[in-house]
């Protein structure tokens, strides 16, 4: 599982060092092996590549008559491209979803279970602000959810 923030720095070339706590468990889980791709709220979500390839299955067996479905389809399948974790533990961030996320030079690396949110910096900070701001009442919580305690 991955959890925490790490603000972190591109290079030059786009690429993001790992954070050294997630290394060990990316190169025993899937060889350094990842899939990153878009997300709606305009971040990148950085996946492993055996966990990509159950979403992606999930994702083709939609109905492609489905709008919605589509859409999802285009937006995830479409822009997922695969990426490795190089020898220094850095992966590269293609340029179109660099541009697609706004990623400059700062990011933050935000760990979501089964994987990462790569976001600018201030765009996290700006969408972090506004979330903990927004009435409770802006959403139904799935059921699921119900008897959480925190």
């Amino acid at each position: 599982m991955f959890r925490g923030l790490a603000s972190l720095n591109l290079d030059s070339k786009g690429r993001m060092a790992i954070p050294t706590r997630y290394r060990e468990q990316l190169l025993r889980h899937c060889n350094g092996q990842m899939v990153v791709t878009v997300d709606r709220d305009h971040c990148l979500l950085l996946y492993t590549l055996p966990d990509w390839e159950e979403i992606e299955r999930k994702l083709v067996r939609l109905p492609s008559f489905n709008r919605q479905a589509r859409r999802m389809q285009r937006l995830l399948i479409g822009h997922a491209t695969e990426c490795e974790m190089d020898g220094n533990g850095r992966i590269l961030l293609p340029p179109a979803l660099r541009e697609f996320a706004g990623l400059d030079k700062a990011v933050v690396l935000i760990g979501q279970g089964n994987k990462f949110e790569v976001w600018a910096d201030e765009k996290w900070t700006a969408r972090r602000s506004e979330w903990l701001t927004e009435p409770d009442d802006s959403g139904e919580l799935p059921d699921e959810l119900g008897s959480l305690s925190l």
